[in-house]
């Protein structure tokens, strides 16, 4: 059986790779990913690990055909014997032998079981090697994100630095005139502290988003495109928690190898118990040599030499066995293959109920994450207008420093979790494909189509219309 996304991980593959894109050049989405399949660590040793247990098809099914041996030997004995009446006697002897053996199982049912177990282990091995190749789908796109989110609160924090910079400035300019206090001063040049510190934090969170990129695709990589504003946030579809629980439990590919799992440790069972039952197989042999080799030599047989002529063997039949007692090995791997049954029953039941959590709490999530971009939007509008109200109050001497520093704290607390928002929603998505089985390259396809390389995140973390809805806003 054929991992199931393969032909997909083919098709995106078909495009030129390139070895390692020019550090001016921002990558997509569909870069890294393509980057991911090609040097990704963990998706070779996949790979290489589907490929050995589908060996064990083969090899299983080997016990079931014939089996054909050829045989030769060619020996030289020297005999000394101390006889009383004729002294000592020495002998040489020359003996050779060829034989032929061809055996064919007519009944082996723990034979017959372990080619089922081997075919249900390697269809297993088939979905774990597709769930790994959709969860580098995944984790392309998370550690994509990541490096798009760090880079907003960088964005962010390097505004709120300078935003509060300038507030410092003024609360100085203010007490040089005598319109302030020292307190002012202080309070601002706390509050630009902060921001500082917080800015020397988002760089290195960028640093470490980046770091991570490297390890995913054995690429150093500078710069990746942004993801548009306009990209549509919407419920998901169908917007029924029942619909995607249903789809999981059909198509969860982790939830149908544990079905295969379950498949094998039955196979298996069988296997053991089938050791207590008779074999049947027939033979045939055919052996030339000498007398002596082939054991003829002083039986008594009529006019028969006693060495060095030649002899012929050919035996045909059929060999029954029929075990009744092996100290009690059978019984105790029956009990074991019982167990690994029961363990393999239990751990499915564990996945389903653990799929239906994640489908029903993804679906919830979405659902959220769209309300959460709509309001964390308007958040920002309303700090916004919050903001310059506040700042003019200060300005006339109805509000005060403190005020206007946690207003604008309010803002750019608004603008990360506006962004937080936006990602969240695109990578819980996602996981709600892939718990549901429906997460292939063609979920990366659609998301690249929003992406554009002239992202600046000093400019672009921010949506387009922020200033003109503000505006509005505070003339209501």
């Amino acid at each position: 059986m054929r991992p199931l996304y393969s032909l997909l991980l083919a098709g995106l593959l078909v495009a030129p790779v390139q070895a390692a894109p020019a550090d001016h050049h921002p990558s997509g989405l569909l870069d890294i990913y393509r980057l991911a399949v090609t040097n990704n660590a963990e998706l070779a040793a996949a790979h290489a690990a589907y490929q050995a247990r589908s060996e064990n098809v083969p090899q299983a099914r080997a016990g079931l055909l014939p089996q054909l041996g050829l045989g030769a030997s060619n020996n030289s004995s020297r005999t000394t014997v101390d006889t009383r009446e004729l002294g000592e006697q020495t002998s040489k002897r020359h003996t050779y032998s060829y034989q032929a053996s061809l055996s064919q199982p007519l009944f082996r049912l723990d034979r017959w079981y372990q080619l089922k177990t081997a075919q249900a282990d390697s269809e297993q091995a088939a979905l774990e090697l597709s769930a790994t190749e959709q969860a580098l789908i995944l984790q392309s796109a998370e550690v994509y994100f990541a490096i798009l989110r760090s880079q907003d609160n960088l964005a962010a924090s390097q505004a709120e630095e300078q935003a509060f910079q300038r507030q410092y400035e003024l609360a100085r300019e203010r007490f040089n005139v005598g319109l302030s206090d020292k307190t002012d001063v202080l309070q601002a040049q706390a509050a630009y502290d902060t921001a500082r510190a917080n800015r020397m934090q988002a760089e290195q969170q960028v640093a470490d988003a980046f770091q991570a990129l490297e390890t995913l695709t054995d690429h150093q990589l500078h710069a990746v495109q942004g993801i548009r504003h306009e990209l549509p946030v919407q419920p998901p579809r169908p917007n029924d928690a029942g619909a995607w629980v249903d789809r999981a439990l059909a198509d969860n590919l982790q939830l149908r190898a544990m079905d295969l799992a379950l498949e094998a440790a039955q196979q298996d069972l069988r296997t053991r118990k089938a050791g207590h039952a008779p074999t049947l197989d027939a033979i045939a042999q055919y052996q030339k040599g000498d007398n002596d080799s082939l054991g003829f030599a002083n039986r008594g047989m009529q006019g028969s030499p006693t060495y060095n002529h030649h002899a012929e063997q050919a035996v045909i039949g059929l060999q029954l066995n029929i075990p009744l007692y092996t100290g009690g090995a059978t019984s105790s791997r029956v009990r074991q293959g019982v167990h690994q049954l029961h363990n393999a029953e239990y751990s499915k039941e564990g996945l389903r109920r653990q799929t239906v959590q994640n489908a029903r709490n993804l679906h919830r999530a979405v659902n959220t994450d769209v309300e959460q971009v709509q309001a964390r939007k308007q958040s920002i509008i309303s700090s916004q207008s919050a903001v310059e109200a506040t700042q003019i109050g200060y300005e006339v001497g109805t509000r005060t420093i403190v005020d206007v520093l946690d207003a604008q704290r309010q803002l750019y607390a608004a603008v990360r979790n506006y962004n937080n928002a936006r990602y969240d929603y695109i990578l819980n998505h996602l996981r709600l494909q892939q718990t549901a089985g429906s997460l292939s390259p063609d979920s990366l396809k659609a998301l690249n189509e929003y992406l554009y390389p002239d992202y600046d995140p000093k400019r672009d973390f921010l949506p387009p219309d922020l200033e003109q809805a503000a505006a509005e806003n505070l003339r209501r």
